[in-house]
């Protein structure tokens, strides 16, 4: 009687396993925010690239860049899925190499890289620029870092004073380029990543004002770099002192009003505005679909850096908070100076628009940093599971003992 009473009751709960459904082990909303960014900025790029196609192409063939960045898109979602796969506690002994690699990146573009426009930043018609991948290796190398002293952030010899020679070093090969919204990128990381890592206020404050000061003597000693401060702080005065460059792009938006001119009508990517497929993107979304189109721009983007908090939070270790908040608020970062300095909100800065400018390395190493956080992101689930499994374990070894007791209680 209690053995047929045991197994009825098995019965259900081996149903009840069997149809329980699998869970997804990787962030859904990031995924969906990662696509959507993608897809658009892959459509306005071949918008702001057609004509630059056929000039490069001479008059051939108006998809020829368009297909480029696709190809650099397939090696950017091969990295996405290696980094998504690929453990980020490697990272731990892996951060030194890359660190090293990176340096030497930015030492040989400076020897043997293209100079275009006053500016040696890269190999293969500035394809691949070692600075974008410095960008990268300098958010995970800081996080290893920032992790492994995180006892010792206080002690400024352990602390401060080893973190700036990381980030001056860094800054100061890609300013030799020059390249000043590089450098302003990896000090502004560098202090941010020193503040998430729990470092005092007064010490982040000095690292910033480090780099600030560092940041003036570029200036001071480069005349056109001072020109665009000069530029910018006319700008506020009265637009047309602002710089040419600004100028052409609030040309773009104001032309697209509210809700644009309608994909791939935009006229000042045909006449005036400097690099529309590259730095000057964001004033092509602007001008051909409005406000609603750059402002859905703006909100992805800060909703890709929400779902990086949100995994950060729940990260299995700090290791794994640093990486997942800093690598996409380093996207976010850059974003928003590519979009503020083309709005006269920030002096001009020239860089990319990440997942929207022509360009193979920032593609490729976004995608590898969204893979990096999307790890950590299957990572923390495959932890949750095991902990709800081992709890289920001793659930049912509860009922199988009450059961047991239950039966002989009945023989009894």
């Amino acid at each position: 009687m209690g053995q047929s009473t045991e197994v009825i009751n098995r019965r259900p709960r081996r149903i009840i396993n069997r149809k329980r459904p699998a869970r997804l082990q990787i962030d859904v909303p990031l995924v969906l925010i990662l696509i959507t960014l993608v897809a658009f900025g892959l459509l306005m790029m071949y918008s702001a690239s057609w004509d630059a196609s056929m000039q490069v192409t001479d008059n051939d063939s108006p998809t020829y860049l368009f297909f480029r960045q696709l190809m650099w898109l397939g090696v950017g979602i091969i990295g996405l899925v290696f980094m998504l796969w690929m453990d980020y506690h490697h990272w731990n002994r892996l951060a030194i190499a890359a660190m090293g690699t990176s340096l030497l990146g930015l030492l040989a573009v400076l020897i043997y890289g293209e100079t275009i426009d006053d500016t040696t930043r890269g190999f293969f018609e500035g394809s691949y620029q070692p600075s974008e991948v410095a960008k990268l290796v300098i958010v995970i190398y800081l996080a290893v870092w920032l992790f492994a002293k995180r006892d010792q952030l206080e002690d400024k010899n352990f602390g401060l004073i080893p973190l700036s020679a990381i980030i001056g070093i860094t800054g100061g090969l890609i300013l030799s380029q020059p390249d000043l919204s590089a450098a302003a990128v990896v000090f502004l990381m560098g202090g941010l990543m020193f503040f998430l890592a729990g470092s005092a206020p007064m010490q982040t404050g000095l690292l910033l004002s480090f780099a600030t000061g560092i940041g003036y003597l570029v200036l001071h000693f480069n005349p056109t770099k001072n020109t665009r401060i000069t530029d910018f702080l006319v700008g506020w005065k009265s637009v047309a002192g602002s710089n040419w460059h600004v100028q052409k792009a609030l040309i773009a938006f104001s032309r697209g009003e509210w809700f644009g001119v309608g994909i791939g009508r935009g006229v000042t990517k045909l006449t005036s505005l400097p690099f529309p497929h590259t730095d000057s993107v964001f004033a092509v979304v602007a001008e051909e679909t409005g406000v609603f189109g750059a402002s859905i721009v703006v909100v992805l983007f800060l909703l890709l850096l929400w779902r990086g908090l949100v995994i950060a939070m729940n990260a299995p270790d700090g290791l794994g908070s640093l990486l997942a908040a800093g690598l996409p608020l380093w996207i976010v970062l850059e974003a928003f100076i590519n979009m503020a300095s083309l709005m006269g909100l920030i002096p001009f800065a020239g860089n990319t628009l990440p997942f929207f400018s022509l360009g193979g390395s920032n593609l490729v190493m976004s995608l590898a940093a969204i893979g990096i956080v999307l790890n950590i992101s299957r990572l923390s689930e495959q932890k949750k599971e095991e902990k709800r499994r081992a709890f289920g374990a001793i659930v049912d070894l509860r009922r199988r003992n009450r059961r047991r007791s239950v039966s002989r209680a009945r023989r009894s």
